[in-house]
């Protein structure tokens, strides 16, 4: 069981040349109860975006905060707050942010998609 506040979850910064300005929090998982699954919450900095990839998990995103785009079965669809996707598996996909401040968005994995 957990009750708390993303602002209490220490985020982990990835800048790559596949990632650029992302931190990833992981808000609840196995550790706290949730068997099976993740919730992850993303931050994309202005100009940041997740790598173009695939994956055999399915996930399913809610987006919390700013405008971006998301790169599915080869079209982009833009987003902002209260938009989601539910992204299939082996799909390729990327997000993107597409605005000038922070772009977050929650994300739910299988827990072998969190890795």
């Amino acid at each position: 069981m957990i009750v708390s506040h993303n602002r209490e979850v220490l985020g982990t910064p990835i800048d790559n040349d596949q990632i650029k300005n992302a931190v990833k929090k992981v808000l609840i998982s196995p550790a706290q109860g949730w068997e099976g699954y993740v919730m992850r919450e993303f931050e994309l900095g202005q100009g940041g975006y997740s790598p173009r990839h695939t994956h055999p998990w399915p996930h399913i995103n809610y987006i919390l905060e700013g405008t971006g785009s998301l790169y599915l079965d080869g079209q982009d669809y833009a987003l902002e707050a209260g938009s989601f996707a539910f992204v299939p598996s082996n799909e390729l996909h990327q997000f993107t942010n597409t605005g000038e401040g922070r772009f977050a968005f929650i994300c739910i994995v299988p827990e072998e998609g969190d890795k």
